[in-house]
């Protein structure tokens, strides 16, 4: 349920950013839906290639850091709890109670981005000169930076 909100936040502002990219963080959104009822991470994999290209439409498209950002770590968070979920469920079973587990897990994911996103944005305050292409090979570098963090 976690993956689900975080997915929907990061398409919401996908879609008010860039239509186009909004529909693919849409896409992956039902992916990491689908994966995470399946259990499966490639499921989960292909839906973030899913998100990421859908981020890469964005911002070639000319949309705003702030909307990026919120969808980037919308998808990252959603990702990273689904994929905890699967984990989870394959560890100690899909049936066992890890309400708490998720909840402290999902709240350090987004903390985590949260932290990152803020970072990610003032460098493209300081350095960014509004120039689009600069503010999304920064985005770019803070999702890996991200990424790595949240593994």
């Amino acid at each position: 349920m976690a993956s689900l909100a975080a997915a929907g936040v990061g398409a919401t502002a996908g879609a008010v950013a860039s239509p186009i990219g909004g529909a693919l963080l849409g896409v992956a959104a039902i992916a990491f839906l689908g994966g995470a009822l399946r259990g499966s991470t490639r499921v989960l994999t292909w839906g973030a290639a899913v998100g990421v290209v859908g981020l890469g439409v964005a911002g070639y498209r000319g949309a705003p850091p702030e909307s990026l950002l919120v969808a980037a770590v919308g998808l990252a968070v959603a990702w990273d709890v689904a994929d905890h979920g699967v984990g989870l469920g394959e560890q100690v079973g899909r049936g066992a109670r890890a309400r708490r587990n998720v909840a402290v897990h999902a709240g350090t994911s987004l903390l985590v981005g949260s932290v990152a996103a803020g970072l990610v944005y003032g460098v493209t305050l300081a350095v960014g000169g509004g120039q689009p292409v600069a503010a999304l090979a920064l985005l770019l570098a803070g999702g890996i930076a991200l990424i790595s963090a949240l593994r």
